[in-house]
Order: C-alpha cells, then sequence, then structure tokens
C-alpha cells in the first residue's frame, strides 16, 4: 500500500506544532510534541512496510482511550491509511456490519474488548505501544470490500436512529478544516483538554484532541474506566468528578447525561476546578434553563450541534458569541440554509456513505433536523423533522423541545415525549435514584407553566431504568431511539393514554396518581 499522506498530502499531522511542550498523557504514558512526532512517524512506516503488497483496505482502531489511540489515529493519517475507529459500545453485530461493510481484514487493537476479532491471527506488535497488528479470522476469503470515495481518511460509523449503522467518510484535509475552524471558533489556546468521550465518538475526536492539538495544547486521555465510564451507558459521577479534579482542565466535552450528572454532584457540593474555562455540550437539546444553572455553578457550559456528516460540529456558542436556548452560531467555514424548516449544511460535506455511490460528491448535507436562525445569526433547533408529533387538535410539537425543559432538572434522567394523533402530551420518565414521584409530578407542574397549553405533559409513566440499559432503546450518545421506545413502551403509553372516568383524561401517573396540571 502507497503511503498518500507521506507523500505530501494535506494532513493534521504537518500542522503540529514541535519542540518540548507536553501533547499527550494518559496517567501512564506522556509524550512531548517532539516526541509524539517521532512515535507518529515511526509507527507509519511500520503500517505501510505490514501492508504492502496487500489489497488496499481501510485499518480498524479497537482500543481504550489513551496515548496510543491517538498516536495510531494521527499515524494512519500520515501515511494515507483510511482509518475505521471502532467504538467500543456498539452491539457485536453492529461491530461486525461496519467490519464487514467496510472491508477491514487488519485491526490495531489493545485486546481490551475480547468481542473484537475473537480468534485474530496477530501480525505484529507494535512498538513502544500495547497496541497489535491482527488480521480477522477468515479475513482471506472474504469479498471484496464495498468501494469508498476517493480521498477517504476516516470511517466514522454511528449508529443513529436504526440497528445498521451507516459509515460516514471523510477526508483528511477536510478533518483539518474543521479542527482549524474550532480553534478559531472557540479563541483555544493551549488548552488542556481531557477527553471524557470514547475517542472513536467523531465529536472527541476532532473536537477535543485534533482541536487541541492544533491549538499546541495537551490532550488528556486517561481510559474511560479511570473516568468512571463504561459501555455506553454507565456513569459513576464520583469518579468523573475525581478525575476532573486530578486533572484540572480548561476544557471538557459532554453530552447531556454528563452535564446532569456533574450539576447534580455541583448542587450537592462538589466544586468544579477553577481552570475549567469552556465545556461544549451536544448530542441533544439542551434547555436553556440547565445551561445557566450549570454556569452559575461554576461550569462555564456552551451548547452546540453537530454531524457525522460535516465532521463533527455544526455551530457552537462561545465566550464571545453566546446565546443560551440556541445552538450558536455557524462555524465560519460552513452555510446553512433552509427547506421549509429543514436545516441544510454546505461548506465542508463529507465525501460519501461507504458502498453507496449514490451519495458520493454531495455539495450540501440535509440534516433531518428543523431549525431556524435569529437576526442575529443564532441557529435554534426546532426537533427532528421525523419526530415532530402532530395533536389530534392539529398542533405541531417538537418533542426534543418539551423534554429540553424536563431534563433541565437533576431528577430527571431519561424522558421521551408522546402524544401524535393525541389530545395532549404523555412522558416516559426515568428519575434518577432518590427522586420521588411527588417530586417529579411538582418539577413536570413548573415545566407545563413555562409551556404553551398545547405543549404540556398531563400524565407521566416512571421508567426502572434509563433507555440505554436496554438495547436498540438508545444511541452511543444517549439519542433516544423514538421508534423503538414508543414500541417497546406500546403497553404502558396505551395505559397513560387511556381515557378515565368516562370520557375525561386526566393529568395523572399511573400509578401513583399525582396530579401534575398546573
Amino acid at each position: 500500500m502507497s503511503s498518500g499522506a507521506m507523500a505530501g498530502a494535506y494532513c493534521l499531522v504537518e500542522q503540529l506544532p514541535v519542540g518540548n511542550a507536553s501533547a499527550l498523557d494518559d496517567g501512564r504514558r506522556a509524550l512531548s510534541y517532539g516526541a509524539l512526532l517521532q512515535r507518529v512517524n515511526h509507527l507509519a512506516e511500520v503500517l505501510v512496510a505490514q501492508l504492502a503488497g496487500l489489497t488496499p483496505a481501510p485499518l480498524a482502531l479497537a482500543a481504550d482511550n489513551g496515548v496510543d489511540w491517538i498516536v495510531a489515529d494521527l499515524a494512519a493519517q500520515l501515511a494515507g491509511i483510511p482509518l475505521l475507529p471502532l467504538p467500543r459500545f456498539f452491539s457485536d453485530a453492529q461491530q461486525q456490519h461496519a467490519l464487514d461493510q467496510s472491508g477491514v481484514t487488519l485491526l490495531l487493537t489493545d485486546g481490551s474488548d475480547a468481542r473484537i476479532a475473537p480468534g485474530a491471527k496477530v501480525i505484529a506488535e507494535l512498538p513502544d505501544s500495547d497496541l497489535s497488528l491482527v488480521r480477522r479470522l477468515g479475513a482471506e476469503g472474504r469479498q471484496t470490500p464495498n468501494p469508498l470515495p476517493r480521498g477517504t481518511g476516516k470511517i466514522t460509523y454511528t449508529s443513529g436512529s436504526t440497528g445498521a449503522p451507516k459509515g460516514v467518510c471523510l477526508g483528511n484535509p477536510q478533518l483539518l478544516r474543521q479542527a482549524e475552524a474550532l480553534v478559531s471558533a472557540a479563541a483555544l489556546d493551549r488548552p488542556r483538554h481531557l477527553c471524557l468521550l470514547p475517542l472513536a465518538v467523531l465529536l472527541e475526536n476532532i473536537a477535543g484532541v485534533h482541536a487541541c492539538l492544533i491549538a499546541g495544547g495537551e490532550v488528556l486521555a486517561p481510559t474511560l474506566a479511570n473516568l468512571g465510564l463504561s459501555g455506553s451507558s454507565s456513569l459513576d459521577p464520583a469518579r468523573l468528578t475525581r478525575a476532573i479534579d486530578h486533572y484540572r482542565p480548561n476544557s471538557l466535552i459532554l453530552i447531556p447525561q454528563m452535564l446532569s450528572a456533574l450539576v447534580q454532584a455541583a448542587e450537592e457540593g462538589w466544586q468544579p476546578p477553577r481552570s475549567l474555562t469552556f465545556v461544549a455540550v451536544g448530542g441533544s437539546r439542551v434547555a436553556a434553563g440547565q445551561i445557566l444553572r450549570a454556569r452559575a455553578l461554576g461550569l462555564p457550559v456552551y451548547e452546540g450541534y453537530g454531524l457525522s456528516e460535516c465532521a463533527s460540529v455544526v455551530s457552537l456558542n462561545t465566550p464571545g458569541a453566546d446565546r443560551p436556548g440556541s445552538a450558536g452560531k455557524p462555524l465560519a467555514h460552513l452555510s446553512i440554509s433552509f427547506d421549509g424548516d429543514e436545516i441544510i449544511v454546505a461548506g465542508n460535506p463529507f465525501l460519501g456513505y461507504v458502498g453507496d455511490p449514490a451519495s458520493w460528491g454531495q455539495h450540501s448535507i440535509r440534516s433531518g433536523d428543523l431549525g431556524h436562525l435569529d437576526g442575529d445569526g443564532f441557529l435554534h433547533l426546532d426537533g427532528r423533522r421525523k419526530n415532530l408529533l402532530i395533536s389530534s387538535f392539529g398542533r405541531n410539537i417538537s418533542p426534543e423541545w418539551v423534554e429540553s425543559e424536563i431534563l433541565a432538572s437533576p431528577l430527571i434522567r431519561d424522558c421521551v415525549v408522546a402524544g401524535d394523533a393525541r389530545p395532549w402530551l404523555g412522558a416516559l420518565i426515568c428519575p434518577r435514584p432518590g427522586a420521588s414521584d411527588d417530586a417529579v409530578a411538582s418539577w413536570l407542574a413548573q415545566c407545563n407553566r413555562r409551556l404553551p397549553d398545547y405543549a404540556r405533559v398531563h400524565g407521566w409513566t416512571r421508567l426502572a431504568a434509563p433507555f440505554a440499559t436496554v438495547p436498540g432503546l438508545a444511541t452511543a450518545t444517549g439519542k433516544p431511539r423514538r421508534s423503538a421506545i414508543l414500541a417497546h413502551f406500546h403497553r404502558e403509553l396505551e395505559q397513560l393514554f387511556a381515557p378515565r372516568d368516562g370520557a375525561e383524561l386526566h393529568p395523572r401517573h399511573p400509578t401513583t396518581m399525582p396530579e401534575i396540571n398546573p
């Protein structure tokens, strides 16, 4: 396999600083920028030599967070080898789908996930690393890999709203443009960034690692277990706050569930370190009240919005351009337009999907999200087009809007609002441990006072466990898979919406019947 990037292609590695300043630290290994460049160059040469003469195909990376993961990511870029970072939180079927569809035969792995390539043959132990290069069992007899768009440098599989993830193909120059735009927008200057999300998540990979390195900062990447994280939904807030206290970073990237946990910890006495200057939150809509509550507690939180097809972040609130309740202003290299209310993004589109030539070469991306720009250029999200509820009175309601208000309380862990073709809205709610039915009902009454009458929740069902604990009910970033949830809880929803006392509907919890109507 030839080394496209080593022959002069434009990639992140060429833009890294040099010298003795600290670049990476995972608690076991630390590298200066000079040592990082040496490691990356050496590994790139090893990969090119190992893959020489083989049929060109993507290389998969399956490992825990750490220095080795980042070095491998940059080395693949430098070597011009398409890289598929494989999320460990994918189900077995999703992992195999990603590997099979993209035609992966060789993987870099630290062996931390036994489900990855069982029975694989080790080809080479990599120098100064816990990673091994392995061949998938039976890979020699596999079919020809699906075609990739020309220039593919990274393939990111997002679980999305269906069980079979799509492979989004991105070019290395596109990733570099994205990192540079983020550095400019957030005015990052040599930050200490603590990676809280798995590095295989594109948002952390690009907005976290790449942007921090471009800005000459230090990337802190301890293992996920050291952060109190396991799978896609298990979080130990006490361990997470201890890690933040230990590393004292300047920046973090959170998903809403993490933000809720940190807000609750702060309300219970945890003091966020004063070193924090920029905490980005994305993945799903966050209510303005939650943002302001977090800031009052010492968490400088700024909401953003992104798409994998746009190399992660599309818009972002920043200290210099901030409007809580919005998703911020579009990054400078992107442009936003609308088809009806649907958000269309142009300026840095993906190359296409794996094995789907009809998707290649698009100049703009239809997001499937509803939104609008206000008079000052801030983007406001109004929900997913396919999720729009139409009440039996003909009112259009975005469930994400109502859910963001409900989720603003630390009492609530998960919430999905239902009510399509119904006269009122109901909610499936998983409270946090210790939250009583009366406390939840009181909070819903407060939310209802802020909402117009047609968007108020008039009944709710208490769930015993978060959506993510049931396979297929949530994505890796915690977004609910609505159609799966509505099908899974069909019986509970029918009970929730059933008329009582003849014709009149009462706003009541179906078990304890607490009144929540304001």
